[in-house]
């Protein structure tokens, strides 16, 4: 059964145009082709890219963070309750004033108390400036390098200035070595998203990241396969432009540099405009959808490719929308958060300290204590030596009487 399944998934009228075989990709007279078993290493390389994450976050992120005037946020903890935590785990973050005044009576709390219980635990879990300062600064890295190396690997190509020559002598086109590595790395570090997605900042678009980081693994994995590694960087660079200057925004905007955040905000919506809604669908897809034809009959690699394409595509005017949304909040008011930010995160605001804050206030409070103890002791030890002075005069004026 699973052999028939196998055979059938690699069947070469699937992936392949008419009269070509996967013995027509097979490595021979210094030719080099894409093969399947080489993402097997994407895995591998996707952890490490949380392992470079994290050292970059530590040692790099955060120390430029703390230099910029980011710290960690010290929220008020709630109180350990086990039928309140469990609604929260279980059935809702915000529940409704009815259900408030049942779990008040059910915790033995007031209805004030239990408000409050449920907007100190929903801060607990509201990622702090400090983390998303960190995540936005990786993402920033990479999609620069992949910028720069894309550029590299392909600024000396012919496709690169003519969509044609994708198709030029298809399939049999040697893999280079700028374009594994290119496709490695690209696919390792989308692999390293899905896996870091859980505990990354929640947003709006959380479905719509899982599907766009999905629908790009899928693409990535079928160009590579078939062959289809030139128009396949093409892509790669065409998405990874405009990310640089999302990225770079966000840090300005953590940062609370204003000026700077909105200047490279509006380079980012007209480079998004450009590459996504533009390049991406008059070039690119049409590259794929139009040129193929001409060289062989459509085929089901064809139009899936071209499904996966029109996905993309899809979430590109999705995001444009919400672009557009900030670039209205920047003409008529102020944009204070990231459109794609989740709305009841941005909206739970409690009293709390930067934790270096919190930690000085924290000894400054003992050391008041400290010497109100003390002056209440001095205090004390007065009036106690007072009334023993009193009491031995009162003595010798009674003995003296006598």
């Amino acid at each position: 059964m699973f052999n028939m399944l196998y055979d059938w998934f690699w069947w070469d009228r699937l992936w392949l145009p008419v009269n070509l075989t996967w013995t027509d990709l097979e490595d021979r007279e210094g030719w080099v082709y894409a093969k399947a078993s080489h993402l097997y290493v994407t895995v591998p390389y996707a952890f490490t890219f949380l392992l470079i994450r994290y050292l970059f976050e530590r040692w790099i992120a955060t120390p430029l963070a703390v230099s910029v005037g980011i710290r960690q946020i010290v929220h008020l903890k709630a109180e350990d309750n086990p039928i309140l935590e469990l609604y929260y785990t279980t059935q809702c973050r915000n529940p409704t004033q009815v259900d408030i005044d049942g779990l008040s009576k059910k915790s033995s709390l007031s209805v004030r108390q239990t408000e409050r219980w449920f907007r100190r635990r929903r801060n607990q879990d509201r990622p702090g400036v400090l983390k998303k300062f960190k995540e936005a600064s990786w993402r920033f890295a990479f999609y620069l390098s992949a910028s720069i190396g894309g550029i590299i690997a392909l600024y000396d190509k012919q496709w690169f200035y003519d969509t044609r020559e994708v198709w030029t002598d298809f399939p049999k086109q040697s893999m280079l070595e700028s374009q594994y590595w290119y496709y490695i790395l690209e696919m390792s570090f989308y692999g390293s998203l899905l896996f870091s997605i859980t505990f990354d900042v929640r947003r709006m678009d959380f479905k719509e990241q899982i599907i766009h980081h999905l629908a790009t693994m899928v693409l990535l994995s079928f160009s590579w396969c078939v062959n289809y590694i030139r128009i396949g960087t093409l892509v790669m660079l065409v998405h990874d432009a405009s990310d640089v200057f999302l990225e770079s925004a966000k840090l300005f905007n953590y940062a609370k540099w204003d000026k700077t955040c909105k200047a490279l905000f509006v380079l980012f919506a007209i480079v998004f405009m450009v590459t996504r809604l533009i390049i991406f669908p008059f070039w690119l897809i049409h590259c794929t959808w139009v040129y193929p034809v001409q060289h062989y009959p459509a085929f089901f690699g064809y139009y899936f490719f071209n499904v996966m394409l029109v996905v993309l595509l899809c979430l590109h005017l999705f995001w444009a929308y919400l672009i557009l949304c900030m670039i209205k909040k920047f003409m008529f008011g102020t944009l204070t958060k990231d459109e794609r930010s989740d709305n009841e995160e941005e909206r739970e605001e409690e009293s709390s300290l930067p934790e270096d804050e919190g930690a000085e206030q924290h000894k400054h409070g003992s050391e008041l204590a400290a010497k109100e103890r003390e002056r209440t002791r001095t205090a004390v030890l007065d009036a106690c030596l007072h009334q023993r002075a009193t009491t031995s005069h009162r003595l010798c004026t009674d003995s003296s009487s006598a």
